[in-house]
């Protein structure tokens, strides 16, 4: 038996044919034009690159929209991006809870230092690893690049060239005494080795490499990467880590570099990425430091006319520290209008997951007014390394912060000794059956 629709589509066809047949006799049309077709969606590669001859840009800028409670940390770890990179982008975009539909710009393109093209190039300023495997005849080189937590003040990563001296897969960390001892002023005693696993901030996969103490590895807060985190090791993503520690050789060589600002040509000229660098420089240096990039890169690709840097523009690009590329050319479009026209990236989830705990103990850390605060708190817990599951929930118009379940009050308590040491925030253990921990409780006095 035919359908409704079946018999319309009939119908229609039936129609089409005999009014062509019928316009066999009229007179001549013109024929209508068809509307071009839509350009094909351009190609989108996360981390890895050819780099063909006469260019130094890889990537290309991107955004993307808030979906749900996503945070920039979420959108960051997808896109493999790192922390600061992703704030510096977007400032004034709450990292914690921005807005749904806000959107959020992707600094998905990166200008290469300057730097011999090989082994792995490490440019601090930038928080960036580049791996140049070894050139395939006949093929474009390729690139590898994946964001990082460097050394923090004190602890800093150091510079120049060295190699990969040994590779480790789920190492254990042997704790400097050094950093023993400081850990022990705050209260907070190390062991003298922690074993692999969830505590180990080594992460799965270790490079050593020929300097003293100086590794590069995974971590178990992946919320640092970006950040200067470390006590002068190298840290990647754990989902980062593992193909990079498969894919270099011992032996190959590493380049560490400080190069706040990196001038390279890319589809759209010259460009300019300008990051803060490590260490303060004050505006002589800092401007001479600016000069030697343009000039670098005009040298490197044999240009002739240096007029066609606009100065005026590439010192206002400098001193913005954007920390992704933008032209430098004399007649590059404004800002917002090269920026409104950047495409679209494809949705990409995030590795990130957020804890689920076992148990009937929590850390209670009160109520907020403000859900924001209450989301921002949850946010902040679940991306601690290792995570802490926590949850919000709507009581009497307010928002209670639970961290938790655990199965013991002894776990609680060490959850909210921790918090208290990592956020500042203190709270204290209780026992709450199921329907406590997501109902009505005794209240508690707001924040």
């Amino acid at each position: 038996m035919r359908t409704l629709a079946a018999f319309g589509r009939a119908f229609a066809l039936g129609l089409l044919l005999t009014t062509l047949a019928g316009c066999a006799g009229w007179g001549h049309r013109e024929p209508v034009p068809l509307a071009p077709p839509p350009p094909p969606p351009e190609p989108f590669a996360l981390n890895t690159f050819e780099l063909p001859d006469g260019r130094d840009v890889i990537g290309r800028l991107r955004y993307t929209t808030v979906q749900g409670e996503e945070t920039l940390l979420d959108i960051a770890r997808a896109y493999d991006l790192g922390y600061d990179e992703l704030l510096a982008a977007n400032p004034g975009v709450d990292p914690w809870t921005p807005p749904v539909g806000q959107r959020v710009l992707l600094p998905t393109a990166h200008v290469l230092p300057d730097a011999p093209r090989q082994g792995l190039v490490i440019n601090l300023a930038a928080r960036r690893l580049y791996y140049f495997p070894p050139a395939q005849p006949g093929r474009p080189q390729q690139v590898v690049t994946h964001p990082l937590g460097i050394g923090r003040e004190g602890w800093s990563t150091p510079l120049g060239r060295t190699k990969v001296a040994a590779k480790h897969a789920a190492p254990p960390w042997v704790v400097p005494a050094s950093i023993r001892r400081e850990h022990a002023a705050k209260g907070d005693p190390l062991p003298a080795v922690v074993p692999a696993g969830p505590d180990n901030p080594l992460g799965s996969h270790a490079l050593r490499l020929g300097w003293p103490s100086i590794l590069i590895h995974g971590t178990n807060k992946p919320a640092g990467i970006g950040l200067r985190v470390s006590h002068g090791c190298m840290q990647l993503y754990p989902e980062d880590i593992a193909p990079l520690f498969e894919a270099v050789p011992v032996g190959t060589p590493v380049t560490v570099v400080d190069q706040p600002y990196l001038v390279g040509r890319g589809d759209d000229g010259l460009l300019l990425e300008a990051h803060e660098a490590t260490k303060p420089m004050p505006p002589a240096r800092r401007e001479r430091a600016l000069t030697r990039a343009i000039e670098a890169a005009i040298a490197r690709h044999h240009l002739q006319d240096s007029a066609l840097v606009d100065l005026e523009l590439a010192h206002a690009q400098a001193g913005q520290h954007r920390g992704y590329p933008l032209p430098i050319e004399a007649g590059a479009p404004p800002l917002d209008v090269y920026l409104a026209a950047l495409p679209a990236a494809p949705p990409l989830p995030s590795p990130h997951v957020a804890p689920v705990g076992q148990g009937d103990w929590y850390v209670d850390l009160g109520r907020f007014k403000s859900e924001n605060n209450a989301r921002r708190l949850v946010a902040m817990l679940t991306h601690q390394g290792p995570p802490i599951p926590a949850r919000h929930l709507a009581r009497d118009g307010q928002h209670q912060v639970l961290a938790g379940p655990f199965r013991s009050r002894a776990v609680a308590t060490a959850t909210a000794k921790r918090i208290a040491s990592d956020l500042g925030e203190t709270g204290k253990p209780v026992r709450l059956p199921p329907a406590m921990a997501s109902n009505d409780d005794p209240p508690i006095a707001a924040r």
